[in-house]
């Protein structure tokens, strides 16, 4: 069926167009109520069927025959070792950490924390929770111990499960320390805490509470899986960059099962027993979502790689796990091309290896600058996709559907709306835009299966931040356009939007004519007050290695460029050059803490961020450049 067909059937009956997808996974009651509204009126998906994600994941596919099939290869460098998990051995390993957590009384329903690095033990212990129908939550290895508390009281997990460090490309993390002072800190306490022993760093467990997790193991014995309804949670997923209260994203079992497994072959044409690789972490939803759960949903192998895009040992690392594992397809975010590319401008380490099984780069996680695109077509030679989602949709939203029907890429444009999605462009008055005019990007009601149906314990957080503005739609809080052929482009998030003399210009827009200077590598455009236009814009750049213009010549050729391309009134006469760009670990650029500082505002800084130092740097640079507030 070709794409316009199923998006219509998608849109004008979703029942059965989503009853027809459902049918294609091995439910325990396959469901007959598909599309029912719960006491809050949010749409709910496949109420009244039953299933376990794991023994979807897993056992369904040992019983087909594919138990000898890898299921999941861990690949780490930094830990210099590499093993592999057929379908038979990954669900034994699962129902030994189900047995695990149900001695230690988890049950259906209770919540488990995950604060742990990416080890096979972080989804083994991901699919435990699955099959004993608890509730993970996991939170990404490493951070704050102030962030790791307020989640788990917002949680309230009867069990925290963690290891006893990270290792990042030059040093070992350890875990424990940190995640003491969380349970210190935190009002709610968890019954029992399981550690796993790294060799690289030893922690110490407390009596009474600690467990050594190898010990609990050997002494468990397998547990069954259990039924849940399809509306029961699955886990909890807090947003990236929370301050404060936490926003913890609920996915249920049923509607996430159903819509992963569409979208490996929809989105990702995928087929059972190839290798799939998305290079991100367990703590992100692209690591739930693509490394966890959807490949293993299809029959997939799934590679989990705990190492970076550089200096793991070099920017061919990527290339060498494509090449060891003939991984078919590649998931990853803008920034770690960004960082390979900075590094290897020429891809001559790439040229080391054999590619020939990757057919397909995928990116998502950030805007795909036209720049990033165009070195990765000329390098690679290959569809290079750029997909646009979140963590509370947990699917794309918008790709080039290859699955389906694939259609000529357009640089800054992630191609169409995804079956499922009936993604629009409203004015600030609600009414839909024309074509090319930016508005705020929405999906019209009913979400289709595996998006958020709540925020946990905050429904009214739910409807405020995603359902009040505009009633009848789901505010992806994301602005953009629509061009004539259907296409949506995303020009970043809604307060990326800058208003200059009146005119209301995207950042993202202005980012691509600076990010394709020739010395460029990346760059971030933010808009700061000014007391004559109201904002303008100033850009910050990283030069590519080697590079030695000066950034008198860097700013006049990028603030022609700008005139040229964007017009006049966008004013960008400001280029700061910085050796580095504050990120978050999956990485996205802390836009709104470079504006705070450029305007002198108060911020706080994330536990997200990757490197902290760089804060200091950018600000240094800005009052060295009187830049904004340090002008005056």
């Amino acid at each position: 069926m070709s794409y316009s067909a199923q998006f219509a059937n998608s849109i004008n009956d979703p029942a059965a167009f989503w009853r027809e997808q459902a049918d294609r996974l091995p439910w325990y009651k396959a469901p007959t109520r598909i599309l029912a509204q719960d006491e809050n009126g949010i749409a709910r998906w496949f109420e009244d069927g039953e299933l376990n994600t794991a023994y979807m994941a897993l056992d369904h596919h040992v019983e087909q025959g594919r138990g000898e099939q890898a299921a999941l290869i861990y690949d780490s460098p930094v830990a210099r070792t590499t093993r592999t998990l057929t379908y038979s051995e990954l669900r034994d390993a699962v129902a030994r950490c189900a047995g695990m957590l149900s001695a230690l009384g988890v049950t259906r329903g209770d919540r488990v924390l995950l604060y742990m690095p990416m080890v096979p033990e972080a989804a083994i212990a991901m699919l435990a929770c699955a099959r004993l129908g608890a509730i993970h939550s996991v939170v990404f290895g490493g951070f704050a111990a102030s962030e790791l508390a307020v989640r788990i009281d917002d949680a309230a997990p009867k069990v925290i499960l963690s290891a006893s460090c990270g290792i990042e490309a030059d040093r070992v993390l350890p875990y424990k320390p940190i995640l003491d002072q969380a349970i210190a800190g935190a009002a709610v306490k968890p019954s029992a805490c399981v550690i796993l022993q790294r060799p690289q760093c030893a922690a110490a467990l407390e009596i009474g509470r600690d467990h050594d997790w190898q010990t609990l193991i050997e002494r468990a014995e397998p547990a069954a899986c259990v039924p849940v309804r399809a509306t029961d949670p699955l886990y909890i997923l807090y947003t990236s960059g929370t301050t404060g209260k936490p926003k913890g994203v609920v996915r249920d079992h049923g509607g996430h099962a159903v819509a992963l497994h569409y979208s490996m072959r929809a989105v990702y044409d995928m087929r059972p027993g190839e290798v799939f690789w998305a290079a991100s972490d367990v703590g992100w939803v692209v690591g739930h979502s693509y490394i966890v759960y959807a490949p293993l949903l299809l029959g997939c192998t799934t590679v989990l790689y705990e190492g970076k895009p550089v200096r793991t040992p070099d920017a061919g690392a990527f290339w060498r796990v494509v090449e060891q594992h003939r991984v078919k397809a590649l998931f990853a975010a803008p920034t770690a091309f960004r960082a390979i590319r900075k590094e290897d401008p020429e891809a001559a380490l790439a040229a080391r290896y054999n590619l020939d099984s990757l057919k397909v780069l995928f990116l998502a996680g950030e805007r795909l600058d036209p720049p990033t695109y165009d070195w990765l077509c000329e390098k690679f030679q290959r569809p290079v996709l750029d997909h646009w989602w979140q963590t509370e949709t947990g699917w794309a939203m918008v790709a080039n559907p290859i699955g389906i029907e694939s259609f000529p890429t357009k640089a800054g444009s992630s191609t169409l709306p995804v079956p499922g999605f009936n993604v629009m462009v409203l004015d600030d008055n609600g009414i839909e835009t024309a074509p090319h005019e930016q508005g705020n990007i929405v999906v019209k009601l009913p979400l289709p299966p595996g998006c958020l149906p709540t925020i946990w314990n905050n429904h009214q957080r739910f409807v405020t931040g995603y359902l009040q503005r505009f009633p009848g739609f789901y505010l992806c809080g994301d602005g953009g356009y629509i061009d004539d052929d259907g296409y949506v482009f995303v020009m970043g998030r809604i307060d990326d939007v800058i208003n200059v003399a009146g005119h209301r210009l995207s950042t993202g827009e202005i980012e691509e004519v600076v990010a394709a200077h020739p010395a460029v590598a990346e760059c971030a455009v933010i808009g700061i007050a000014d007391e004559l236009r109201g904002q303008i814009p100033v850009a910050l750049a990283v030069l590519k290695d080697g590079q030695s213009l000066d950034e008198a010549q860097l700013e006049r050729e990028v603030a022609q460029n700008v005139r040229d391309q964007v017009g006049a009134l966008a004013n960008l006469k400001q280029v700061v050059l910085v050796k580095r760009l504050p990120k978050t670990r999956s990485g996205k650029i802390l836009r709104a803490i470079l504006r705070a500082i450029a305007d002198g505002q108060e911020f706080a800084v994330p536990s997200t961020i990757d490197d902290p130092l760089s804060l200091e740097e950018i600000r240094a640079d800005m009052k060295q450049r009187r830049i904004g507030c340090f002008a005056r």
